[in-house]
């Protein structure tokens, strides 16, 4: 008679707790939301953004149903109306769109592409304010309607109203999600591989802090194949240049706006960076995204800020927060980013 197969230890059977180590929990988190077969997402904003993450998570088979809600009513139902068209190429999907918020009803993941544009010579201050007037007719909805949902914000600026989304919902942090850094990351590794001729997909590395020009590239943790970068290139002697390696960080920076200078606006990488996400929180894939989260408490940030830092998604929307090493030049730019949020936050009256 043969001996069963012996199994694999756990990390349990060695007494040992990684996950705990390896992750940290945010403040003021709550329970997961009740789970179903079917899902449904809701997009606040029927815009470019908001229509090119409606065709992603369409094309990908993200959900069930899929409810639209805009202000602008003949766009809203036209814009439902040429997805509907589209049937017979797509998965069984439900689509509706109205004005109303009652369509949004039991959503698992609601998400925000609203938002007012940036007028000439307009200070963040009174960008912001604008946004939050806009906010305060969205998010209270939003709950209303779907208590138990996963907010998702991607209107910009994305930290600030991720903070604003959190404090207008009562909803605990770990279910309010700014999509935060999680493209910004995405072009970073694109242009790493590019200079080093690797696929994206084999070189890991994040862009943390705000979604904007104080953003923070973690040089010191990223690696191609496994292999990390800075320190290869200093055992093997190869000189580089600080400078050259900011240049590429600042790049990253001006690459929307540069996109916006060609096209007008941006679209097709935030669609398919959101539905990344979204596939994340739905499926309970526990993938490590940088999103912009409640980061108090975390890299001596004292503040009650969101911004962006590697965390881990799931159906309960942030599981915990990667204790990634930043040395010190990087741990001091991520508190100048939190306080550069924290520096127009704090004359919101919210």
């Amino acid at each position: 008679m043969q001996n069963p197969p012996k199994r694999s230890p756990s990390s349990q059977d060695l007494g040992i707790d990684i996950a705990g180590h390896f992750f940290k929990q945010i403040q003021s988190t709550g329970p997961a939301s009740p789970t179903s077969r079917n899902s449904k997402i809701t997009v606040v904003g029927v815009g470019n953004v908001g229509m090119a993450i409606a065709q992603t998570i369409l094309t990908q088979e993200l959900t069930n149903e899929l409810a639209l809600v805009d202000v602008q009513a003949d766009k809203l139902r036209g814009e439902m109306l040429d997805l509907q068209h589209a049937a017979a190429f797509m998965p069984r999907t439900k689509i509706e769109a109205d004005t109303d918020y009652g369509i949004t009803a039991n959503s698992d993941v609601c998400i925000i592409t609203a938002g007012a544009r940036q007028r000439d010579g307009e200070s963040r201050l009174a960008l912001v304010e604008r946004n939050l007037h806009l906010f305060k007719s969205i998010v209270p909805n939003l709950v209303k309607y779907s208590p138990d949902a996963i907010l998702l914000v991607v209107s910009n600026p994305v930290d600030i109203l991720t903070y604003i989304a959190w404090k207008l919902s009562g909803l605990p942090s770990n279910k309010v999600i700014g999509s935060g850094t999680n493209l910004d990351s995405s072009r970073f590794r694109f242009m790493i591989g590019d200079h080093l001729d690797v696929n994206t997909q084999d070189v890991q590395a994040y862009i943390i802090g705000e979604h904007g020009d104080s953003s923070v590239a973690l040089w010191s943790s990223i690696s191609v194949g496994g292999v990390p970068v800075l320190s290869f290139l200093d055992k093997q002697e190869i000189p580089y240049e600080k400078e050259h390696l900011e240049a590429i960080h600042q790049a990253v920076v001006n690459s929307a706006y540069e996109v916006i200078k060609l096209k007008g606006y941006t679209s097709w990488a935030i669609g398919y960076s959101v539905a990344n996400l979204v596939r994340s929180l739905l499926r309970n894939q526990r993938r490590i995204h940088p999103v912009s989260v409640l980061a108090k408490g975390f890299h001596g940030i004292e503040e009650e800020v969101f911004l962006s830092l590697p965390a881990q998604l799931g159906r309960t929307g942030i599981l915990g927060v990667a204790s990634i090493h930043l040395t010190e030049e990087e741990t001091q730019d991520l508190r100048k980013s939190a306080q550069a949020i924290f520096d127009v936050q704090k004359h919101l009256d919210i």
